[in-house]
Formats: structure tokens, sequence, C-alpha cells
């Protein structure tokens, strides 16, 4: 992955010097509905809760109002991803070119994604006008219907304003722009007027997309490239391809997913950091390998609520690694320790992975998996790789001067409890409001999301109000808008998988060639760890699960174990070498070589294998609190 772009709190918008005061104004203009948006988004589900719980009511319509508030915010904060130039990318071409061939790969690369913006942009158009037709209403306001098309057209303002924006951000100079643009003109003429047949122009193609991705073209035209291309080539209309991504951003479920992450941020970009650090310090420092200790459960505590481990490496590295090397933990151990433990919340709720596996698994049919049995079912392999981290952190540690440890004291350990009791209280809220049953996961994201809110706001003072939370949340909507466009570029081609019958065929295979589940569970693992240390998580959950249940169901494997399965092997692909997005991030957060950074993990590598394989050869880890819950049921 692509360091820079997959940057997270701590890393501020930025604006350019001398930029024209129309420009400037259309620029804010485009965050302040990026907030606007992710604030309604926030406060309807609140405001629901609030009326149904005290005047047994609602607002009418408030599900399907939030639903079309995430398509907002996908396709806005897509767009000011690109204006950023912060779209996810597999390849970091700077890392290989510069001077003039970096400029040379920049224009391959943002030439071939502006194509494929702009077919994504006319194929949007085309579903617009396909649905206008229909005169669908989405809801009634003061009497007034607001029809489903003009919603949809953000579709076609999204795509086409990263097209644009892909473009000028090839180069600083106009020459190179105008050759960008030219190359992209280029791509959609032989797609649209090529003397050939399409289908002896599927692999050409698929080449050249191979190249413009290693070239820095961002994942989602890699992932939408293809499934145009794949469409294409066999003779179907492309209209699919947005369709899936307008199905899968008014996902009912789906707007969890920016909430949680609104409130990861708010947590992250103010002094929370700091004040846990203080009470798991106070709580863990006196113990043997105490700053190893403190280091993962915080990492753990703040991936829960990221949703990314990118984002605790950048926003807790500079907090804890002088901690661990004024304990007197080697560079190589605690550079290893802070790259390791960066993924290790993702199977604690609320995190963002599982909410989305659940919505995945269960779209096709053959499976129902709720986001509270994922959750459910990661706690204790959870629970297994902290404390297998801590593990390796207290026997890494000093074993000579005690250095860096402190005798407990009690009277420091309540003063940092009731300094960061607030936010000590964060998963109890996240928590109660999820499992509680009364509110739906959406209210439950909402209400972490307003209470983190209050929390850095409103007691600690930590956000100004107008100056900082602004930022903050269109810095969140950034995030949300880049992973939103991959995911629903990725459910296009997952259509094209699924229409080609590619599930049946590998679960038609598996089971000839296979005739263990265990023998089955390994191979997966091996397959699983490569495609997490290449491919982004959240495409690798919409591309990779709808073909991985089928094949589960055919071996008998129950569906939370295998989804538990799954985002484990996807969290040890972060360090797996050699460009796992933790490696990438640590190198570039920490400013050290990548071979550096690989080798210090690598022992963190093996704790994680290790961890994993018991995850998938017990299932009893992950199968026994979801049977508890329902047995009590």
């Amino acid at each position: 992955m692509n360091p820079p772009a997959a940057q997270g709190p701590g890393i501020a918008l930025t604006e350019p010097p001398n930029l024209p005061g129309w420009l400037r104004s259309l620029r804010r203009g485009e965050n302040l509905l990026v907030v606007a948006a992710l604030a309604l988004m926030t406060i309807l589900p609140v405001t629901e809760v609030v009326l149904r719980f005290f005047f047994r009511t609602g607002i009418s319509a408030s599900a399907t109002i939030v639903q079309h508030l995430v398509l907002a915010v996908g396709m806005l904060g897509g767009a000011v991803a690109a204006r950023e130039n912060r779209l996810l990318a597999l390849s970091a071409a700077a890392q290989w070119f510069k001077g003039s061939l970096l400029t040379l790969s920049h224009v391959i690369g943002y030439g071939f994604a502006a194509a494929v913006s702009a077919l994504l942009c006319a194929a949007s158009w085309q579903f617009v006008v396909s649905q206008k037709s229909l005169g669908k209403i989405l809801f009634h306001f003061l009497g007034l219907g607001l029809p489903a098309w003009v919603v949809q057209l953000l579709l076609v303002i999204g795509f086409g304003l990263v097209a644009v924006r892909l473009i000028l951000n090839a180069s600083a100079c106009w020459r190179w722009r105008v050759a960008t643009l030219a190359l992209a003109v280029a791509f959609i003429a032989v797609i649209q007027w090529a003397p050939v047949d399409p289908q002896d122009l599927r692999w050409p193609a698929m080449i050249v997309l191979l190249i413009a991705v290693a070239m820095g073209a961002p994942v989602f035209t890699a992932l939408g490239g293809a499934a145009l291309i794949l469409l294409w080539t066999g003779g179907e209309p492309v209209s699919p391809v947005p369709l899936k991504h307008y199905q899968l951003t008014v996902n009912p479920t789906l707007p969890s997913i920016p909430l949680f992450t609104l409130a990861g941020y708010f947590l992250a970009e103010g002094a929370a950091a700091k004040r846990l650090v203080r009470v798991f310090q106070a709580l863990f420092g006196g113990l043997r390998g105490g700053p190893a200790i403190v280091t993962t459960l915080v990492c753990a505590f703040f991936t829960s609520f990221t949703g990314a481990s990118g984002a605790t490496i950048l926003a807790l590295g500079g907090v804890l690694m002088p901690v661990l090397l004024a304990a007197r933990y080697s560079e190589r151990s605690s550079l290893g320790l802070l790259t390791g433990a960066g993924s290790l919340g993702m199977l604690f709720p609320p995190c963002l992975p599982p909410i989305l596996y659940a919505i995945i698994a269960s779209t096709g049919g053959q499976v129902s998996v709720s986001i509270e049995e994922m959750f459910q079912g990661g706690f204790l392999p959870g629970v297994l790789l902290v404390g297998m981290t801590c593990w390796w952190g207290i026997r890494e540690g000093p074993r000579r001067g005690e250095a860096g440890r402190q005798p407990f004291n009690a009277r420091e350990a309540r003063a940092a409890a009731w300094a960061a009791k607030w936010e000590l209280l964060v998963p109890v809220v996240a928590l109660t409001a999820l499992f509680s049953g009364y509110a739906t996961p959406v209210e439950a994201a909402a209400i972490t999301a307003l209470y983190t809110f209050l929390i850095n706001v409103v007691i600690h003072r930590d956000l100004h109000l107008f100056r900082d939370v602004p930022r903050v949340m269109t810095e969140c909507g950034l995030l949300v808008g880049g992973v939103l466009l991959i995911l629903g570029v990725a459910l296009g081609f997952t259509y094209y998988l699924v229409d080609a019958q590619i599930p049946d065929q590998a679960v038609a295979w598996a089971t000839a060639t296979i005739h263990s589940k265990w023998v089955f569970l390994l191979g997966l693992n091996v397959v699983l760890l490569v495609i997490g240390g290449l491919v982004e998580i959240y495409a690798a959950i919409v591309v990779v699960v709808p073909l991985l249940v089928p094949l589960g169901i055919a071996f008998g494997i129950n569906p939370i174990h295998l989804g538990i399965i799954f985002l484990a092997n996807m969290e040890l692909g972060f360090l797996a070498p050699p460009v796992g997005l933790n490696l990438l991030l640590a190198s570039y957060r920490f400013n050290k070589p990548m071979s550096q950074v690989t080798r210090a993990a690598l022992p963190m590598l093996a704790v994680m294998v290790i961890g994993v394989l018991l995850i998938t050869y017990v299932p009893w880890l992950t199968t026994w609190l979801p049977g508890l819950f329902h047995h009590v049921r």
C-alpha cells in the first residue's frame, strides 16, 4: 500500500497557497458538505432512539435518509480524497522512480485511472437515467417528494470529480496534465471504437490495467477497471457496477461503518491517547514487560475504534515509541512490537471489518451472520492474539536493572483512571448500545460517535468546535469516501465473478480435489495470507468472501468460525512482507527503511502465525461465546 495514501488521524488536510478565492471557497464548501452529511448521520439515529424511548415514536424515513447520506459521504469524501491525492493505492511509484520516470509513471497510472473513473461516471449516468424513468420517491418532506434519481446523481458527480482530479494530480505541469488527459481519452476511444472483437482485447486490457496499478493507479480504479473490462469483453452491460455501488452504500447496516470511524477519529485526534497510556502505564508499568503490555493494550483499544491499523500506528507511534525506548527496549524490538500491535484490535467491537464481513457474508442468502455474532466469535481469538503479543513483549523486555519498571502506585492509578474516565467508558457505551437489543447497530454507532464528540469538544475541550471539528470530520469523510469507492466497485467485480459462476466452479474443484476439512483450512490460511499482504482488507472482504462462503458450506465450517479465520489472516497479512500495510506505514511513520522494519517485525509475524493456526484448528475459541449467548436467548 502507498503510505501517504493510507494516512489517518493526525495527518491534516492541506490547502495549497495562492489559490484563487473562488477555488478556495469551493474546497471549503465541499468540506462543509461532507461535515454536514456526517453530522446528520449522527444526529438522526440518536434522535430516533430518544424519541422511541421517551415518546414511542420516531422520525419518518429516518433510516432511508441515513442510508443515502452514506452515499453522499462516500462520493463526496472520495472526491475530497482525490483532491488531496490520498486515494488508496497498491503501489508507491515514488519508491521505484525519480524525476522524469516518476512523472511518466504518474501519467500512465493516473491516465488509466482517470479513464476508468470517466467510464464509471458514464455508466452511472446510464443508471440514473434508467432509475429516473421508474419515478421512485425516497421520502416526502413538507408535502414534497425527493426522487431517488436526484440523490443517485451523486454517483455521476463523484466519479466525474475523481476523474478530473486524477488528471490534475498527475503533475504540477500543465504539459503533463494534458498528456494524462490525452492518454485517458485514448483508453476510452479504444474501448468505444476498437475495430476488433472486444473478447480479443480482454487480456491486453488486463495487462494494461496491471501496468497502471504498478504505476500507482488507485485501488478502486484497479477493481473498477477489472469489472469494466470483464463485463465489456464478455458482451455484457457495465451498468451493474454503479448499481452494485449504489446498493452497497445504501445497505441498512453500512452507516455503522462511517459512524464508528468518526468515533475513532474523535478519539485519535484529541488527547485520549496520552490519558489512556497514563492509565495503562499506572496499572501495568510496574510489571516485567509493562511498557510492552501498555503498548499492546493501547494499540488494541484504538484499532478497535478506528478500524485501521494504519491510523493506530500513525496516531500512537510517536507516543509509544519513547515509552518503550525509555524502558530500555531495543529499537528493533520496539519497532517490531508497534508494527505488529497496530492491527490487534480488529476482532474486537466495534471494529469495522467484522461488521463488513457480516454484511457481505449475509448478502447472498446462503448464510446469515449477524454483527453481534461476529463480535462474540472474535472476542476470545482477539484476546488470544493480544495475550500472545504481550507474552512476546515481556520476553523481549530488559532482564536486568528493572529498567522502566516502577512499583505500583495506587494513588497514581486512581488519578490516571479518573483523568481518563470518560475514555474508559467508551467501550461500555458502545457495547451496551450494540448488544442491548434496544438500539440497532447504526444507532449504536451514532451514540458512540456523539459520545466521543462530547468527550473531546465539551468535556476535555481537546478539540475546538469550529476550528478542529470540521477538519476532523472532513478527514473522516476522506477516509470513508476512499474506502467506499473501493467497496462499491469491488462489489461490481464480485457481480461478474458470481455471474460467471466462479464460486460454483471453486466449490466443485475444491470438493473434488481436497477431501479433508483440515487440509482445506491449511490451504485457506496460506491463500489468505498472500491475499492479506497484497489486497486492501475492505476490498478483500467484498471480493473474496462471496467466493469463500460457498466453500465453507461445502466443507461444513461454521460461518462465524470461517469469518474469524478470514479476518485473523487479513490481520496477519498486514505484517506479511514484502508489502504488508503495517510494514509500509511503520517505515513511513518512523522513517526507517522497509528492510529494517521487515526484519524487526518477523518475530511478531511468527507469533501471529501461531495464533492464527490456533484460531483455525481450535473452533471452540470462536464458536463458544456465540453458542452461549444463543443458548441464553
